[in-house]
């Protein structure tokens, strides 16, 4: 195969490359299988012309057409690969020469990605993580935990923030009923911002047999756009208030919250290590995510060329939408229920795009630098993961994805983990001193 690769700009070239003619006749046989099954040609029958009858009525040159469709995908791939280039989205090709009995020649606008020059990547200075648990900090979970546990117990005295109140009510605007304003017997916690900003004040103060005529405006940002803006009235009528009893912290609520301790001393250490394991898995992250952002900015990266933009939006508007529909909620449903559409989805994605491309891209390059490989081993660990992950079997897995694939993956990852582990926890302030006197240069 002759390929010719000539650069027009930084992420654009063209690539002239050629089709054998032995790659042709096989294209030019599988087109006229198809067209021949549809054919008619008179003095014979439907679909029973020969090549040689097609060739005399119409001319072979019918078929280049869609022997060029057939052949062209197979031809192009093989010539990227040859020309060594890492080309993105879908090329325009147009012919340069397509001869009868001849090799084919096309040519190829293509966008590539662009040059990286990998900076610093290994030492990167990243905030130094906390991961001490303190008192207090196992005093919050316990006081949550109380929080989980309360019972709620009648009481005669006015609501006040906090407390719980059943209510019937029946709003109006502007006299007349609307869908879903009213409601009996409803439980509402005071203080819980689940109603319309204002509607939960003004039944702080009252008590059980109460009536209350609470007014509230509509958010002009509202999601039912026919109330957005407009006064409401509700006329509201209190059964119940209730306010919460939190339970002595003693060895018996620590049993009765965990079974698997015997008294509160013993959730106290319990609590203390899950939050420990917490920290310190915030930690790693919040590390490698530093160590990765200053790995990025140290790069010299090209333009990046709006087709890379758009794959990786579809790329990550099919996964969340795949996501979706493991819960088993389809596109159109999700789209309805948010009140959304394709093309907002899609200009969510393409907010972050960037930034998700040049992180990979520099992670690709320390992958070359370093020449981390995937071993066997690694590959089939990871065909097992991803089989338990998604609720599939291996095989499936494996047909889907290529070693190629699932190389890039696993590679892409030890890249990640070296940034990490050579990174270095230094004082934020001392961090911020740094970066106060680069601006000042």
């Amino acid at each position: 195969m002759s390929v010719k690769w000539e650069k027009t700009g930084k992420t654009s070239g063209e690539l002239t490359f050629d089709i054998s003619k032995d790659e042709i006749k096989l294209g030019l046989d599988q087109a006229f299988r198809r067209v021949k099954k549809n054919l008619r040609v008179p003095g014979f029958r439907k679909g029973h012309v020969s090549r040689v009858i097609f060739d005399q009525y119409y001319g072979e040159e019918a078929l280049y057409d869609d022997a060029l469709n057939l052949v062209l995908p197979n031809a192009y791939d093989a010539a990227v690969k040859e020309a060594g280039i890492a080309a993105v989205g879908q090329p325009s090709i147009e012919p340069v020469s397509i001869e009868k009995g001849k090799d084919w020649t096309l040519k190829a606008t293509v966008a590539v990605e662009p040059e990286v020059e990998l900076g610093e990547y290994k030492g990167i200075e990243v905030p130094k993580q906390n991961t001490r648990v303190y008192a207090k900090d196992i005093d919050a979970e316990l006081e949550k935990r109380r929080e989980q546990n309360a019972e709620l117990v009648l009481k005669k005295d006015k609501a006040e923030k906090g407390d719980t109140v059943t209510i019937d009510y029946k709003g109006t605007i502007d006299g007349k009923e609307f869908d879903g304003g009213s409601a009996e017997n409803y439980s509402l916690e005071l203080g819980s911002d689940t109603f319309i900003p204002g509607f939960e004040d003004q039944l702080v103060g009252h008590e059980a047999g109460d009536d209350v005529d609470v007014v509230v405006t509509f958010p002009e940002n509202y999601g039912a756009k026919d109330l957005a803006g407009k006064e409401a009235h509700f006329a509201t009528k209190i059964h119940e208030v209730k306010s919460k009893q939190l339970p002595e912290l003693d060895d018996e609520f620590a049993k009765d919250v965990d079974d698997s301790v015997e008294t509160l001393d013993e959730l106290k250490e319990k609590i203390k290590k899950e939050l420990k394991e917490q920290k310190e898995s915030e930690a790693a992250d919040n590390i490698q995510e530093a160590a990765i952002e200053g790995a990025v900015a140290n790069a010299k990266i090209d333009e990046i060329p709006d087709a890379m933009i758009q794959d990786d939006v579809t790329t990550q508007l099919n996964q969340y939408l795949g996501n979706m529909q493991r819960q088993g909620i389809d596109p159109q449903t999700f789209y309805k229920l948010t009140n959304t559409n394709e093309q907002q989805l899609r200009s969510q994605f393409a907010v972050n795009a960037a930034e998700r491309i040049k992180t990979n891209l520099v992670l690709e390059a320390i992958v070359k630098k370093e020449d981390l490989k995937a071993t066997k081993e690694e590959i089939d660990e990871e065909i097992k993961n991803l089989a338990s992950d998604y609720n599939m079997d291996e095989k499936t897995v494996r047909n889907t994805l290529s070693d190629d694939m699932l190389t890039h993956d696993i590679t892409v990852r030890k890249a990640m983990d070296l940034v990490t582990d050579n990174a270095k926890q230094v004082a934020k302030a001392k961090l911020e001193e740094k970066e106060s006197e680069k601006a000042d240069k």
